[in-house]
């Protein structure tokens, strides 16, 4: 067990309270109930939390990779929005990832091959505007780092509740490119 920075979430009339606290939760999976679609995934960890069950967690999980945003990554977490949703128990989502890395950025392995037109020919960043378009509030809670897409996934999120050990960053300057997913954007 860790703590994570989660939000308790309720709705009063229109309006949305958000009181900060720290939960303690055990990091095994939990098998989704109620979700529309209950599905494993290969790189995520998905449950609903809060007393009423009503926020759904999803937690990045790929521990060795530092929880590098790779195409399977990003696919598992349009299908878990999707999930969440249209799940009318669920008022919000939080995105979280380890104690020592939120996402370190891009896979560079499954980049590393492919040209730049192989890359946007197949439309390789598709699923990564998902985040950006799901309408239920989503708060990132970032332990350690959130470098180039996963500082951009942070961005993405509507609050970023960052713990003591967050370090962001955009490293993918220093070599030259710029943030692929929108980090140079308002």
């Amino acid at each position: 067990m860790f703590l994570v920075p989660l939000a308790r979430i309720c709705y009063r009339t229109s309006k949305c309270v958000i009181q900060p606290t720290l939960k303690s939760y055990n990091t095994s999976f939990i098998h989704i109930r109620g979700l529309a679609s209950a599905v494993d995934y290969e790189f995520l960890k998905v449950e609903k939390t809060g007393e009423r069950k009503n926020v759904g967690l999803i937690t990045l999980n790929r521990k060795k990779a530092l929880n590098a945003l790779c195409d399977g990554l990003m696919r598992d977490m349009s299908n878990a929005l999707d999930a969440l949703e249209s799940d009318k128990e669920v008022g919000a989502i939080v995105l979280t990832g380890s104690e020592r890395a939120f996402a370190a950025g891009a896979d560079i392995k499954e980049m590393q091959d492919k040209a730049f037109a192989e890359c946007f020919g197949s439309n390789f960043l598709a699923q990564w505007d998902r985040l950006a378009r799901t309408t239920k509030p989503i708060i990132a809670a970032v332990n350690g780092y959130a470098l180039g897409g996963g500082c951009e996934i942070a961005m993405m999120c509507d609050i970023i509740y960052a713990g003591e050990g967050a370090k962001f960053g955009q490293p993918e300057i220093l070599i030259g490119t710029i943030p692929g997913a929108g980090g140079t954007q308002d």
